[in-house]
């Protein structure tokens, strides 16, 4: 199977195919005489698993040690449990500040009375927490305390 089929097969782009193999994901595929890449089962059950975890937001190297216990059948499900547990935190806390954002923006949006008048509390807000020089190199993050 060639690198487009592999995509096709298992949803990701000959792109990503590519930077996986680059960075050492999976290991480089067999090649023809001719230098094309050949993907035998084994690499396209790889990169379904790569598929299945990316969708979860694992991280690469939170990739690259789920797959060296996958391949391990002597490995501690312990191990693999706790990548999962650890990730599990990250998402909490990325919901908790998705769901802040939201409150924050759900509030200002209803303090916007939303008509021709050019007063809006939420470019206020916005532009209250921007310093007067412009944007840092570094953007700031907005604490909720700051828009509220």
């Amino acid at each position: 199977m060639n690198i487009g089929q592999a995509a096709k097969a298992t949803g990701i782009s000959t792109k990503m195919i590519r930077y996986y193999e680059s960075i050492g994901l999976v290991a480089a595929p067999h090649r023809t005489e001719s230098g094309y890449r050949v993907y035998l089962d084994d690499d396209l059950h790889a990169l379904r698993f790569i598929n299945r975890a990316r969708d979860l937001g694992f991280s690469v190297e939170q990739m690259r040690d789920l797959l060296t216990l996958w391949r391990d059948r002597d490995r501690a499900s312990a191990d693999v449990k706790a990548i999962a547990r650890a990730h599990i935190a990250v998402l909490a806390e990325k919901a908790r500040a998705l769901a802040a954002m939201s409150e924050t923006l759900q509030h200002l949006a209803e303090t916007c009375h939303g008509d021709e008048r050019p007063s809006c509390p939420i470019i206020e807000k916005i532009a209250a927490a921007v310093p007067p020089s412009g944007r840092p190199a570094n953007r700031p993050r907005f604490g909720i305390a700051q828009l509220h």
